[in-house]
């Protein structure tokens, strides 16, 4: 597995390069704009152009980048304004993905607001039909995360996410990004090998691993099954190393992007991308 972490793009959509170089990073992912705020941003040429000429120079994995979409979208939201809103930036999103070259946008399902699940997973899917039928000259794919289930958030259960895809009809433009502490929290266990090959099966028959694009690797505060969304760094949280010595050796996963989303700033990020290299059987090529 590709080891990184979401890096800044302070002072620049270039600098999160150099960023994640500095973190020792293979891969990485970004925020396109700030993530709680609906106002857009727009790169000029000259932005996108030293963007993809610094990225190509760089020694990163670049067909592995994600961005990670705002955290106001929610794509089932029961207000039309917001789901209005919602849409229209996520296209936006995709737009920014497509200009830069970033093969991957990461994000959050939605939460159905008291709706329920059935409403929800129909709501989000009309969504993606709605976004993938005004980008078909895009091949950005949109990368479902696995969430942890807190108040009405959907996607901590397999189903629905397998039902949210069977609702897509251009299946190389949607996939899931799997993230440790979530589906830990959701309760799936990975905590030793028997667990880890219960869930990783449990995933494979339910959606594919063929559907797998990413992992975000974060430990986490709480217990399995807790549903609350807490990340811990790599081995200080209820899951452990071992966990994450048996997905980033998983041959099934070679080259998959492995994205730290933990707490504690640079220094941690450095520790833990160290921590998970350490880990590594094997270096790859």
């Amino acid at each position: 597995m590709l080891i990184g972490a979401h890096v800044s793009i302070a002072g620049g959509i270039e600098n999160a390069i150099s960023n994640a170089h500095a973190l020792g990073c293979e891969t990485f992912q970004i925020f396109t704009k700030n993530q709680n705020q609906w106002r857009e941003k727009e790169y000029s040429q000259a932005e996108v152009e030293r963007f993809k000429s610094d990225l190509n120079a760089s020694k990163m994995w670049s067909n592995t980048i994600s961005a990670h979409d705002s955290y106001l979208i929610n794509l089932c939201a029961n207000d039309p304004d917001i789901l209005s809103r919602s849409r229209d930036a996520f296209l936006n999103e995709i737009k920014r993905c497509t200009s830069l070259g970033i093969p991957y946008l990461i994000f959050h399902p939605g939460a159905h607001l008291g709706n329920g699940e059935e409403w929800g997973i129909s709501g989000i899917s009309e969504s993606l039909l709605w976004a993938l039928e005004r980008s078909q000259d895009s091949n950005v794919v949109l990368v479902l995360e696995t969430t942890a289930g807190q108040g009405s958030h959907l996607g901590y259960r397999l189903e629905h996410l397998k039902r949210i895809i069977d609702n897509i009809h251009e299946k190389q433009r949607i996939g899931i990004c799997v993230d440790t502490c979530h589906i830990f929290a959701a309760g799936y266990d990975l905590r030793d090998p028997v667990s880890y090959e219960k869930t990783i099966t449990q995933i494979d028959q339910v959606i594919g691993l063929n559907y797998i694009k990413a992992f975000h690797l974060n430990d986490s505060k709480r217990e399995l099954g807790s549903r609350v969304d807490r990340h811990e760094n790599i081995g200080e949280g209820q899951i452990g190393d071992l966990a994450f010595r048996l997905l980033i050796n998983d041959e099934r996963f070679t080259k998959h992007p492995g994205i730290l989303e933990i707490p504690g700033g640079d220094m941690a990020y450095k520790n833990g991308i160290s921590k998970l290299f350490g880990f590594r059987d094997h270096q790859l090529s």
